[in-house]
């Protein structure tokens, strides 16, 4: 099985000016996010950037990254940019890896990759773990997701689902929350960000609610490892640097 992973990186953000290019321990976090996706079993790894920047960060340590345009409304969208600059084929498979995940584990990379590889009826694949914490299932950062019996997902959702009408049965059933990585087809990521938005991402804001609204299917791979988590602030960039210090 081959697959390439593609990491979309945008220098701004409103919580953390500069994130890609944040220090880690001496390398800046989009080279970080690189080396954890190297170590995977991807025949390529390329950072899709918005500026030249990041770009010639990379470069300095060896990264493969190519520059996208900077009107990209999403990830999706400047990783079916990069699918074309790179001229994959498509049915090539591509792993969306978030460009905030230096701790990412290359073993999700890989499973998310075979996920997909392996249901070649599926439009998607993508990732999920448990929810053991209260706080945790109640909050809308965590995206939960419900699976048919077959391990697609049903529906995404910032609220908690599924809901346990009768608490006796509460423990029959458990909340899975949503791991923000994806795997494609090239094919079809071209053909994703062409379609319309669906009312239910527009009302989540979760933008893989699109594939389920058009008719498509999103293949899970459940983990019971719940991944490190990401950097979208201060503090979260504080905790991974002390992780590098460790």
């Amino acid at each position: 099985m081959r697959f390439t992973a593609l990491i979309p990186a945008r220098l701004a953000s409103t919580r953390l000016p500069n994130k890609p290019l944040a220090d880690i321990a001496g390398l800046p976090m989009i080279v970080r996010v690189a080396q954890q996706a190297a170590r995977s079993a991807a025949a390529q790894v390329v950072v899709a950037a918005d500026d030249a920047q990041i770009v010639q960060v990379c470069a300095a340590h060896g990264i493969h990254a190519i520059l996208t345009a900077s009107s990209h409304l999403s990830g999706s969208d400047r990783l079916a940019e990069a699918c074309r600059i790179l001229q994959l084929p498509a049915d090539e498979i591509v792993v969306n890896v978030q460009g905030d995940e230096p701790l990412i584990a290359p073993e999700l990379i890989n499973s998310v990759a075979q996920t997909l590889h392996s249901h070649p009826n599926a439009a998607m694949a993508s990732a999920a773990c448990p929810i053991n914490d209260a706080a945790e299932l109640a909050s809308p950062h965590a995206v939960k997701v419900v699976l048919n019996q077959a391990q697609y997902a049903l529906y995404f959702s910032r609220s908690p689902l599924p809901y346990p009408r009768d608490a006796a049965l509460a423990a029959l059933h458990h909340t899975l929350r949503h791991i923000g990585i994806y795997a494609y087809r090239e094919g079809f990521i071209q053909q994703f960000t062409q379609m319309a938005p669906a009312p239910l991402e527009q009302i989540e804001s979760l933008e893989q609610l699109r594939a389920l609204w058009h008719g498509h299917t999103i293949a899970m791979h459940v983990t019971a490892n719940a991944p490190a988590a990401g950097v979208d602030t201060p503090a979260d960039l504080e905790r991974v640097r002390m992780h590098f210090k460790t």
